[in-house]
């Protein structure tokens, strides 16, 4: 990796540079993906079927789509039971931590006559859209599926794309049962969420769509947002790690790699006060590329978008953190709660050497679909909050309104809304015209 020295200048040309790997700055998909959208909407499962054949290399029909209970069944028989028994282990922990969310109805009632008040409700289906290709996510299944379960959702809907055999993968399949998931589609792309937001023969609509995926998924849920709700338009995983000194480079390099190896656009980056951290944690990154699996989408995504920052003082390298705004942050320095405290924008926040990333995307139970691409400056991980809808309480008495009714008319008659202030004159035998 190289080293740079933390300027404005570098700062700043980082930051376009990370930018480049926003589904926004890839307009040139957006011309197809609208095409598929459209499609979808209009002809239904006859144009899902033919863009799964297209895509997938697959025939699936409207008596194949739908996950069966036999299939369900033997995908618990084909997973690994030692697997099985860690994604148990694991919805323990994110069944908890998800919880402590719950928000619930409050009201308020006053000796005046009034009662004011807010009604949370769940939202009625939710469509959970998985990803295949590269890799399998049963994790990603676990961090969507139990806050709308925790929410109270009525039915949950899962999309994912079918292997050539026309199956779903096992531990795909046992993490959405496991997770409580009602029902399961063949169904993976721009074409799987077309069909989430608007409907066909065979796959409802919904009232929401999460769930991570590529640039086609990624610009079909902005193009049907609107017309049903989406977590987020996600972006390529990142990481940064803040670290002094007290840092051990070897623990440093391989939380750096964790993120690499997602994705040839994912980014890795390194933000330190100590030269002689920031050199010992480039050779370490050498040596693990070169024996890891994945190293050729590692090399490419550290070659674009992998950086070693040296910054002068520690509060120069907490501003650069909170500029880039990551999805994931680890603080790896001498006194993390303390910088902790410091750091306003970042998904998920790692404090200490032992906190290493991957505890967050498997383990430790809060989500791991986080906001990318500098959002977390207003976006916040997925949470039970999702999945739910608020609606007010408001309840007067007519002495109530009484006491208050020409101050609403007055303020009506101000902005020239006159219906609005006859709306509450005729109530006390007034009229305004």
């Amino acid at each position: 990796m190289n080293i740079v020295k933390l300027t404005e200048e570098t700062r700043k040309n980082i930051l376009e540079n990370l930018l480049k790997r926003s589904p926004n700055s890839y307009k040139e998909f957006e011309g197809r993906v609208a095409d598929i959208v459209a499609a979808v909407k209009e002809k239904g499962d006859e144009a899902l079927f033919e863009y799964t054949a297209r895509f997938d290399q697959v025939q699936i029909s409207s008596d194949t789509i739908r996950v069966t209970e036999e299939e369900i069944e033997e995908a618990y028989q084909n997973v690994d039971k030692d697997l099985l028994e860690v994604i148990r282990k694991a919805l323990v922990n994110i069944r908890a931590y998800h919880e402590k969310q719950r928000r619930y109805s409050w009201f308020d009632s006053q000796p005046d006559g009034t009662l004011l008040g807010q009604k949370i409700s769940a939202l009625a289906k939710v469509g959970v859209y998985v990803p295949g290709g590269k890799a399998v996510y049963p994790s990603s299944v676990l961090m969507n599926i139990v806050p709308a379960k925790v929410a109270g959702v009525e039915q949950i809907i899962m999309t994912t794309p079918p292997g050539k055999d026309g199956k779903v993968n096992p531990s795909t399949l046992v993490a959405a049962k496991e997770a409580g998931v009602d029902v399961v589609y063949k169904a993976g792309g721009a074409q799987a969420i077309a069909a989430l937001a608007y409907g066909t023969e065979s796959i409802p609509k919904v009232d929401k769509i999460v769930g991570p995926g590529n640039i086609y998924v990624a610009l079909a849920k902005k193009a049907v947002y609107g017309h049903v709700s989406i977590d987020s338009i996600a972006g390529p995983s990142e990481i940064l790690v803040l670290a002094d000194e007290t840092a051990n480079p070897r623990f440093v390099a391989a939380d750096l790699l964790s993120q690499a190896e997602h994705d040839e656009m994912a980014s890795a980056i390194l933000v330190t006060t100590s030269e002689e951290l920031a050199q010992k944690v480039s050779k370490q990154v050498e040596e693990f590329v070169a024996v890891l699996s994945r190293k050729a989408i590692i090399q490419k995504s550290l070659d674009q978008y992998g950086y070693i920052l040296v910054a002068e003082t520690l509060q120069e390298a907490i501003d650069t953190a909170n500029a880039i705004a990551s999805e994931h942050l680890e603080l790896v320095v001498n006194n993390p709660f303390e910088v902790m405290t410091k750091i306003k924008n970042a998904g998920a926040i790692f404090i200490g050497e032992y906190s290493s990333e991957p505890l967050g995307d498997y383990f430790a139970g809060p989500n791991h679909v986080l906001p990318t691409n500098g959002t977390a400056k207003f976006f916040s991980p997925l949470s039970v909050d999702d999945f739910i809808k608020k609606s007010s309480i408001v309840y007067y008495s007519k002495e109530a309104l009484e006491a208050i009714h020409e101050d609403i008319i007055r303020f009506a008659k101000a902005e020239q809304l006159t219906a609005h202030a006859n709306s509450i004159a005729v109530r006390f035998g007034k009229e305004v015209y």
